[in-house]
């Protein structure tokens, strides 16, 4: 994975050998369930394993673990409702990407759903979706308005090789180049009624976020600890022998170290909130975490920017892997949810207890 890194960060193109190789090894069924011809792998090892990952290639790692938090809230039907098993099965067997679109959806959800006879046809873009390119099945939602009930969100899953659905080739972004994250283009797409796994209200909070928050942010924030752990590495093994930073040099290590402590640690506690996916879904589980979410964000990137002074204007330098973390690492601000939307949601729900 290492070596590809910097041939796909460089012309844009997505980590297709990489995600052969994974698949051949059936990483994309790792954390299914024994019983359902997964490997039964815990939710904190996947998250080291995205961890590990992201020291050689953060593009791969990201879009592993957007596939990897969708199978972990399928999971977490799995273990507390009974629900999903044949999905799982489905994963397991044939080794399925999951794409999703729901952080760009968030609780508004976008797109049109017009009602027919036996379902719906969804028009609409999703933008940011990672892995797309390489996906087999888009895990979206769309409004609707209902003539009784008023504006719903509609939950669904939809493959993306049905008739109508286009990815747009318009990945072109400073960071993350690699992870093939283009906008899906739904042009009026038959959903049917039996693919809607949930219906709520467009207006307010919905709790299915308290549990898609719980077992999403520990996996991808996994990625940018992992780039963040890999970019004090290089700076140490390039810092020692770069004479002009020698005076101030243990300064910036030993401030670069607390900050990756506090990186780490935190991304700890998201992990321990997960607690292997056995946990009931809570408000105060959600502002803990996209607290949290925010805090390993801002430190990842604290890291990368302490990792450039640490050897001077060599780390300015597309040879120099750390140029390629520092653009990688920026995107860690705009997973759900961006920092300015996370302090008014927990300041929000802090006041009105």
């Amino acid at each position: 994975f290492a070596m590809r890194a910097d041939m796909h960060d460089k012309d844009g193109s997505f980590v297709y050998e990489n995600y052969e190789e994974l698949k051949a090894l059936k990483y994309f069924s790792a954390a299914v369930p024994r019983e359902l011809g997964g490997e039964g792998m815990s939710h904190a090892e996947m998250c080291n394993i995205i961890n590990i990952m992201a020291q050689y290639c953060g593009s791969t790692a990201l879009a592993f673990s957007m596939h990897q938090h969708l199978v972990a809230a399928i999971i977490w039907r799995y273990m507390h409702k009974g629900e999903a098993a044949a999905m799982l099965q489905k994963i397991a067997g044939e080794q399925l990407v999951l794409v999703s679109t729901g952080a760009r959806d968030w609780l508004d959800s976008n797109g049109e759903m017009t009602k027919t006879a036996e379902g719906y046809l969804l028009t609409g873009r999703k933008y940011f979706a990672s892995q797309s390119i390489a996906g087999d099945i888009a895990v979206t939602s769309a409004p609707y308005l209902h003539p009784e009930n008023g504006w719903q969100v509609l939950h669904f899953s939809v493959p993306l090789n049905a008739e109508g659905v286009s990815i747009l080739d318009d990945w072109d972004v400073m960071g993350m180049r690699a992870s093939g994250s283009q906008t899906i283009s739904f042009n009026k797409v038959f959903v049917p009624d039996s693919a809607i796994v949930l219906t709520r209200p467009r207006n307010g909070y919905h709790q299915v976020w308290d549990m898609v928050l719980t077992v999403a942010m520990p996996l991808i924030m996994s990625a940018y600890v992992g780039i963040a752990e890999k970019a004090m590495e290089i700076a140490m093994a390039i810092g020692k022998e770069y004479q002009r930073n020698q005076n101030h040099l243990p300064y910036i290590i030993g401030k670069m170290n607390n900050t990756l402590i506090s990186a780490r640690t935190q991304w700890k506690a998201m992990i321990a909130l997960a607690n292997n996916i056995d946990f009931k879904p809570a408000e105060s589980t959600s502002i803990e975490m996209v607290s949290l979410k925010t805090n390993v964000a801002s430190e990842c990137i604290q890291v990368l920017q302490d990792a450039m002074e640490a050897i001077g204007g060599q780390s300015f330098y597309r040879k120099n892997k750390l140029e390629r973390l520092f653009r990688d690492v920026q995107a860690a601000q705009f997973h759900p949810l961006p920092k300015w939307d996370q302090f008014a949601f927990t300041g929000e729900r802090l006041l009105s207890r």
